[in-house]
């Protein structure tokens, strides 16, 4: 069973013995792209942590429709596991969406770092917010398709330097800044601190990266600052580089 397709807007869930259609971009994909044909089986998924094993009993050329054999549904993690993204340029920022979301992040959440090259704010500002958070959200789901999740990491609303201190400072949330002025490693913290967290949001800063004023900011907010190594990644595979180590820490993996 090779594929997963995701049916958008099921309410009542999977139903053994129920037959589910999947239509639009993502049938047109699977039946002109993947080749599905009747007869097959596969893997039909809500994004929310059902997934439902079925057999292709109808095949056309922008729907398919799949029987229902078999119905698992993951229960959500306890501790979620947070990316905060600064924008950078080129498509570096949603290379390591892609790579997240493989690694299995729980959110993702966009921001604009005093660095960035990429900018959505300015004239047109919402226009460009809302089309990146759109496309993030695209390349989140494609990611988590092809890695075969049960959910879809939502891609939230873009956050402030000023957001992501009130959040430093909330109870129940531990705020990592990846970068190299800090003095212990990551896997250092997370052995004595991740499974204690019920959030750990994890902050990379753009190709450029942070400000000294902005890495102050954090940490008099109660943010911690981590390296990773000895070496400095890019802003593309320092986030998802961070979740390995966390995914280990936690027994995710």
């Amino acid at each position: 069973m090779a594929n997963l397709y995701y049916r958008d807007g099921l309410d009542t869930g999977f139903v053994v013995g129920a037959t589910v259609e999947i239509s639009g971009d993502e049938a047109r994909h699977a039946v002109r792209v993947a080749r599905l044909r009747v007869g097959e089986h596969t893997l039909i998924g809500d994004g929310r942590g059902a997934l439902a094993k079925g057999e292709v009993v109808a095949v056309d050329r922008d729907r398919f429709t799949v029987r229902v054999n078999e119905v698992t549904v993951a229960a959500e993690p306890t501790q979620q596991l947070v990316l905060l993204q600064a924008l950078a340029k080129g498509d570096r920022d949603e290379r390591a969406v892609e790579q997240a979301t493989e690694f299995g992040v729980d959110s993702i959440v966009p921001w604009q770092a005093a660095r960035s090259v990429s900018r959505w704010d300015g004239a047109g500002g919402a226009e460009k917010r809302a089309k990146g958070v759109a496309k993030w959200a695209r390349i989140a789901r494609e990611a988590a398709k092809q890695s075969m999740r049960a959910f879809i990491p939502e891609v939230r609303q873009p956050m402030t330097l000023g957001e992501l201190c009130e959040a430093a400072a909330g109870s129940g949330t531990s705020v990592v800044v990846l970068h190299p002025r800090g003095e212990d490693r990551l896997s250092e913290w997370a052995a004595s601190h991740a499974a204690g967290a019920a959030r750990i949001m994890l902050v990379v800063g753009p190709e450029g990266g942070f400000e000294d004023s902005e890495l102050d900011a954090l940490e008099a907010a109660g943010a911690t600052v981590l390296v990773l190594g000895n070496t400095v990644l890019r802003t593309s595979s320092a986030g998802p580089a961070a979740l390995g180590v966390l995914n280990a820490a936690l027994g995710r993996w």
